[in-house]
């Protein structure tokens, strides 16, 4: 094992890559929110942009965002109001 090798715990892995059911009410909706938002700048990105290679980038990054964003929900603490 490299001397560089960074050691997870088993808690961050679990964390990391196990399914997080939704919390309570607000964080439905909060996951919810993020899907409207991200589907509209999509709908809004195909308006304006001709297809090709660069449109296509930033779908498939709009898409990363979406996920990013969920996963800060389900697994960075969110607090119920």
């Amino acid at each position: 094992m490299s001397e560089d090798k960074v050691e997870y715990g088993n808690e961050d892995l679990k964390n990391r890559f196990l399914y997080h059911p939704p919390k309570g009410p607000r964080q439905v909706e909060a996951h919810a929110e993020i899907s409207s938002l991200t589907l509209a700048l999509a709908e809004q990105l195909c308006a304006l942009c001709p297809p090709g290679r660069n449109r296509s980038l930033a779908l498939t990054h709009l898409e990363d965002v979406r996920m990013r964003a969920n996963a800060a929900i389900a697994c960075d603490g969110f607090q119920e109001e």
